[in-house]
């Protein structure tokens, strides 16, 4: 039987696509175009033959499409694909592209492009997509043109095996999963549900997931070019399915539908520290102050954060939190969430050997004690599976090992006498900021509430098991100063990566879709930046059930972190090039795409209308006024310096 171009089509992006799911690939985000429609209508065949195995998004914006699937990987920890056209659809995955690379997150661009025959012609929607994203993918590989012979379904496979191992890194280690077979006609069985391998929202155990997946290892995104030729449309029925289904070369067909009781295991390496840098570590402990930096990538699960706090208790290290870290979610005396309101640091809390697990925290004030080039700084170890991630230039000591890895290796001891009065002095000065900073009044004038009280209301209320998703600028700040722990685990996270305002609506709606519910604290300017994602709202309500999400807006018109930058000024330049009021009315904006919204003007009302929203399938939104300018002189009375 000779196979027709659009069978060919049909075979080989089958044959991809069902790798892709066995290799552990949950999740599409397509783009709708032309060029990539042999690779949009076989994932989505393919979900519709196997809806435990694989799910499909749609998302018309490239840009926000690219920050849903990072939102969905950040959250799950898999690879998830993004599907795309040729030309400038490509150039718009950059922004998520370059976030993913910084934040270790696995991410699959799969791009639709013209064939080698159309290259350099003048053929529309066609540029150079050969490497387009230059060193900030982990693998790129150009894939041949469809061909449906053993050895290009073999090689469509591989391709994609090599794609999902290059974007899990050489650390890599994939969720759990239930191996079932993804033929259904294989045994007469249908597919098992794969997906409750990763039900966060349910969980109450050590599994649940309190921040970024896959980020303590060396995850990444990885592009793969298809030049597709015309006709576009693949057509299965050589797979033996289809309107017009025929049964092609059985043994190749077998091939292409290849089914799979167990799993490929991405076998993740562990290490231990040798024995030489074990003698070096217990000498450094020995003799210096230590506490630990716990930034986003310290710990992914409960159980990790747990077990985290423990080694530090047993030791008396204090664990300086970030908010992304996920150890706020544990109320252990030894983790320090009030750290940022301590620094500069009186001299019994001065540490002279600092362990950094994961990314330096958000705080500002905490880093620049560290500066490499100070004196006076403390020695500092750093504890990551790749690479320093210093951009203080201050790591003295480098082991390239996990966190768990590491404290793992620990033999047990007593900490010193100095070292459990540190501790103590830490865990003491810790406390005394708690009822400062809640002494942080709730409204600052008619209408306009205090950023700190409304993260405080809205983490007494926001459900455990949850998802706290922050956008980036005051947000992440206004948590990290106003978050205090409270032993309820919910999984913080944000685009810390590269601190951009890109698609942080898109990325919160892949984490409402993996946790079932979730919450954006989010500012305008972020908001108006991704305001396309509110489309997605279609996308929720569709699933059964639909996933919650609730975008907590803080609109203070404007860009209030420059507020707290040097760019400050009373001068007519500042408002205009920096605060940059927009005035939108986002309840209007809302509405257009059929999103509930309510604006609020008391924490009791926002209290209320929190409460209903997280009962409301789909996408809501709560705007609350807070102040454009003062956020230093506002924040002040709630800090210890």
């Amino acid at each position: 039987m000779t196979l027709s171009h659009s069978q060919t089509t049909g075979v080989y992006l089958w044959s991809f696509f069902n790798e892709l799911a066995l290799w552990g690939v949950r999740d599409v985000v397509v783009s709708p175009g032309s060029r990539s429609t042999g690779l949009s209508m076989t994932a989505f065949e393919f979900a519709r033959q196997h809806p435990n195995c694989l799910r499909v998004f749609v998302d018309v914006d490239e840009r926000g499409a690219a920050f849903l699937g990072l939102g969905l990987a950040k959250s799950s920890g898999r690879p998830v694909a993004v599907v795309c056209t040729s030309g400038t659809a490509v150039a718009n995955y950059l922004p998520a592209v370059v976030e993913a690379e910084t934040s270790r997150v696995p991410l699959l661009l799969l791009t639709g492009d013209r064939p080698l025959r159309l290259q350099q012609l003048g053929a529309p929607q066609t540029t150079d997509q050969l490497k387009v994203f230059g060193d900030h993918v982990r693998q790129f590989r150009q894939m041949p043109e469809p061909a449906a012979d053993a050895r290009a379904i073999a090689f469509a496979r591989q391709a994609a095996r090599e794609a999902v191992l290059a974007a899990m890194g050489p650390q890599g280690e994939m969720p759990p999963v239930r191996a079932d077979l993804l033929n259904p006609d294989a045994d007469g069985t249908s597919d098992a549900t794969i997906f409750n391998s990763f039900p966060p929202a349910a969980s109450e155990g050590d599994m649940f997931p309190v921040a970024a997946q896959g980020c303590a290892a060396a995850a990444g995104p990885v592009h793969l070019n298809f030049p597709l030729e015309e006709p576009l449309k693949p057509d299965f029925s050589a797979l033996g399915f289809g309107v017009d289904a025929v049964l092609w070369q059985p043994e190749l067909a077998a091939q292409a539908r290849r089914p799979v009781t167990d799993l490929p295991p991405i076998v993740p390496v562990n290490g231990q520290p040798e024995f030489a840098a074990r003698d070096q570590l217990r000498q450094l402990l020995a003799e210096r102050r230590t506490l630990v930096m716990a930034g986003e990538g310290c710990c992914e699960t409960l159980g990790q954060a747990f077990a985290l706090t423990a080694w530090a208790e047993q030791w008396q290290i204090p664990l300086l939190a970030d908010p992304l870290s996920g150890l706020r979610s544990v109320d252990s005396p030894a983790v320090v969430d009030n750290y940022d309101n301590l620094f500069p640091l009186d001299a019994s809390l001065e540490p002279q050997l600092v362990i950094r697990f994961g990314r330096w925290p958000v705080s500002k004030a905490a880093s620049a004690s560290m500066i490499g080039w100070q004196a006076d700084r403390p020695v500092q170890l750093v504890v990551d599976v790749a690479e320093t991630r210093d951009f203080n230039s201050a790591t003295d000591f480098f082991l390239g090992l996990k966190p768990q890895d590491f404290i793992a290796s620990f033999a047990p001891n007593s900490p010193t006498a100095v070292q459990q009065e540190f501790f103590a002095q830490w865990a003491d000065a810790n406390s005394a900021q708690r009822p400062v900073i809640a002494e942080v009044e709730g409204v600052e004038g008619a209408g306009i509430v205090h950023e700190g009280a409304l993260v405080r209301a809205l983490m007494a209320e926001v459900p455990a098991h949850s998802c706290l998703f922050s956008a980036n600028s005051m947000a992440i700040r206004c948590l990290d100063t106003f978050y205090t722990k409270q032993g309820k685990p919910v999984a913080v996270l944000g685009n810390r990566g590269q601190n951009g305002i890109d698609g942080t609506v898109s990325s919160a709606v892949g984490a409402a879709i993996n946790y079932g519910c979730a919450t954006l604290l989010t500012g305008d300017l972020t908001l108006q930046h991704d305001l396309n994602a509110l489309a997605l709202q279609r996308e929720l309500l569709a699933m059964s059930p639909a996933p919650t999400l609730v975008v907590v807006l803080m609109n203070n018109n404007g860009g209030a972190i420059f507020d707290m930058l040097p760019q400050r000024s009373d001068d007519p330049y500042f408002e205009r090039l920096f605060l940059t009021p927009q005035d939108i009315d986002f309840q209007c904006a809302a509405a257009a795409f059929h999103v509930p919204a309510t604006r609020t003007e008391t924490l009791e009302d926002f209290v209320v209308a929190y409460r209903n929203a997280l009962t409301t399938p789909g996408i809501s939104l709560i705007e609350v006024t807070t102040p454009l300018r003062g956020v230093t002189d506002r924040y002040a009375p709630y800090q210890g310096k």
